[in-house]
């Protein structure tokens, strides 16, 4: 469960990368929804590993 917490990580952090630092303008609000989307799945995974 640890392993899919950090690509949840690594994947929210390149989509806020791209969603938040203007590179593409054509992507931002994709990237910024999957974004809020992985932190929310990372959150999760993280919480079920917690109490697991």
């Amino acid at each position: 469960m640890l392993t899919w917490t950090l690509i949840f990580l690594i994947v929210a952090l390149v989509a806020g990368l791209f969603g938040f630092g203007k590179i593409s303008r054509g992507a931002a609000g994709i990237a910024r929804f999957l974004f809020f989307i992985f932190v929310i799945l990372l959150i999760i995974s993280l919480l079920t590993d917690i109490f697991a």
